[in-house]
């Protein structure tokens, strides 16, 4: 059995070698360098966030490239990992900036991601996020609907 290890702010040369550039490619992702994905993802990786259920690197890649396209940036910060050799829990912010949601200003989404590696590369991918902070709430109309709503179940 693999002893388990959590780290604040994550100092990379005291994680996995698959976590640790999984970690460094995340951090400085962008529009310009998607190609990436094919470092520390498997080929066959299967990837699953509130919008979508992926499977394969291709379809990995069309996706991210269609949820950067629009963005002025985004930018992720690992706040905190936990991990055994094969397995991690990452807690992460992530800023964005899309010209079309809260009025071009800059949304920052806290969420997770439980990973799962085959030693080298990733092979499973699981992000957890409030979808509804990260885009509807972010739609002039819509997010004012959402914001009443809220502040009426929370009465």
């Amino acid at each position: 059995m693999s002893q388990q290890h959590t780290l604040n702010q994550p100092n990379t040369s005291q994680l996995p070698d698959w976590l640790a550039n999984f970690i460094r490619v995340y951090e400085k992702l962008g529009t310009d360098n998607l190609s990436l994905l094919n470092s520390i993802y498997d080929s066959d990786i299967h990837f699953q966030d509130p919008m979508h259920e992926l499977q394969g690197i291709d379809a990995l890649g069309k996706y991210f490239d269609s949820l950067y396209t629009n963005l002025s940036y985004c930018h992720f910060k690992i706040d905190n990992v936990i991990h055994d050799d094969q397995q991690a829990a990452l807690y992460w912010t992530m800023a964005y900036q899309h010209n079309k949601l809260n009025h071009g200003k800059e949304v920052i989404i806290e969420g997770s991601s439980k990973l799962i590696s085959n030693g080298e590369k990733v092979i499973s991918h699981r992000d957890y996020l409030d979808l509804g902070a990260m885009l509807y709430e972010q739609i002039p109309v819509i997010g004012k609907l959402i914001t009443c709503i809220k502040a009426r179940a929370s009465k």
